[in-house]
């Protein structure tokens, strides 16, 4: 598996994007229970956002990014990660079975 982090740099927020933020979250919580989205972090001026991606591919990152609700109204960078670590990571899921 690879990761990405993606750096992405948001509009003001106008009525017509923010009617996009459900639909936006909505994917996202998809997208992290599927594991391709293991962190989405929103800086507190809401300016930008960043998401690690976990994907085969560099091309399966961006066809996940490409179906981002908001996608028409960002731009982004791409950073290829050698290694994301995250406390999240290092414990093993509880299993209640």
């Amino acid at each position: 598996m690879e990761q990405y982090l993606v750096e992405i740099f948001l509009p003001e927020f106008t009525e017509e994007f923010f009617e996009l933020v459900p639909a936006q979250r909505e994917y996202i919580d998809k997208c992290l229970s599927k594991g391709l989205i293991s962190s989405y972090s929103l800086s507190a001026d809401r300016s930008k956002l960043w998401v690690v991606f976990t994907t085969a591919s560099e091309a399966e990152m961006s066809r996940t990014l490409n179906r981002f609700p908001i996608i028409k109204w960002i731009t982004y960078k791409v950073y290829p990660l050698m290694f994301h670590n995250s406390k999240e990571m290092l414990m093993p899921a509880i299993s209640l079975n």
